[in-house]
């Protein structure tokens, strides 16, 4: 069966088309993205304006073209917390409804950090033993722990990268004051979520999504996406800390220009670095390993179980 995941995210719209059956890994056939940073088109009231609705609409439209001409059976169309947390989410979705006929489900936070998870255990297997995975998005940070397929303990906070660029961190480069706020902002809001996952005992292996995370591994070392899947990318604590100032001493042009820094997320990497980092720290983790499945590959994971179930 070919699938097609349509991922509404904070930041892009993601169709990944993937060939796939009960029992076998999804291989993946077919990516097709827009970038629309839906995070940072809130008005002051938390909504989506109409020129923004707009735009997501087309955008879907255009992915639907995609799927039909990859031959999609199957697609699984979701939206995450920019749709989930806006003002007028209700009426977002019935116009991406009316204008496309996509009826798109709206995950909780929870249900990202846990199909997140699923994937990261599938990729990494038994072996790794308790899991602890973090994922920042544009609009949220991902936090889950456990041994078995469903996580013990998840949990999503308002901490996505482009969210808290659009909200905290003015100016470019942005003012020293307004990160150093942000630092503690950030810090305080995942210290509230530590004893939840401390009383589980420690991670036999900590791993980490999203194109933020991959972006700070690069930087500090890691391979290129260019030499594969299956090359092992870590993140330590001790270069990410090095980073931080200089990301935040430098303009989104220069960042651009860093090694694996796409030009669309690079006004955002301050941010998403102040989050990785305070999750690290807090959490007491030196390394990380990248993973390369996240919250689509989860969501295809879940629907072949049950087929297979069915």
């Amino acid at each position: 069966m070919r699938l097609g995941v349509l991922d509404v995210g904070s930041n892009t719209v993601h169709l990944l088309v993937v060939d796939a059956h009960p029992g076998a890994r999804p291989l993946p056939a077919h990516s097709h993205k827009a970038e629309l940073r839906l995070a940072q088109l809130l008005d002051a009231d938390g909504a989506i304006g109409a020129e923004g609705v707009d735009r997501l609409v087309a955008v879907i439209r255009e992915a639907l073209q995609a799927a039909e001409d990859k031959g999609v059976e199957n697609l699984l169309p979701f939206a995450t917390s920019a749709v989930r947390e806006a003002g007028n989410a209700d009426e977002v979705l019935a116009r991406v409804h009316a204008g496309t006929g996509v009826a798109l489900t709206v995950l909780t936070g929870a249900e990202e950090a846990r199909l997140t998870f699923l994937a990261a255990r599938r990729w990494f297997g038994w072996s790794a033993g308790k899991l602890l995975v973090l994922d920042i998005g544009g609009g949220s940070l991902e936090i889950a722990y456990g041994i078995d397929e469903e996580p013990d303990a998840a949990v999503s906070l308002p901490l996505g990268a482009g969210r808290l660029t659009a909200a905290r961190l003015p100016g470019d480069p942005p003012d020293p004051e307004a990160v150093r706020a942000l630092r503690r902002h950030v810090r305080t809001e995942i210290a509230r979520t530590v004893g939840e996952f401390s009383r589980f005992g420690a991670p036999d292996h900590v791993v980490a999504t999203s194109k933020t995370f991959k972006q700070l591994a690069r930087l500090t070392g890691a391979a290129r996406s260019a030499e594969g899947l299956y090359v092992q990318r870590e993140l330590k604590r001790s270069s990410l800390e090095s980073w931080v100032p200089r990301l935040a001493a430098m303009t989104t042009a220069e960042r651009a220009d860093l090694p694996g820094v796409s030009e669309g997320r690079a006004n955002q990497l301050v941010a998403g670095a102040l989050v990785a980092e305070a999750a690290m720290d807090l959490f007491a983790v030196e390394t990380l390993e990248i993973c390369p499945w996240a919250l689509r590959e989860g969501i295809i994971l879940r629907r072949l179980d049950h087929m297979h179930h069915a």
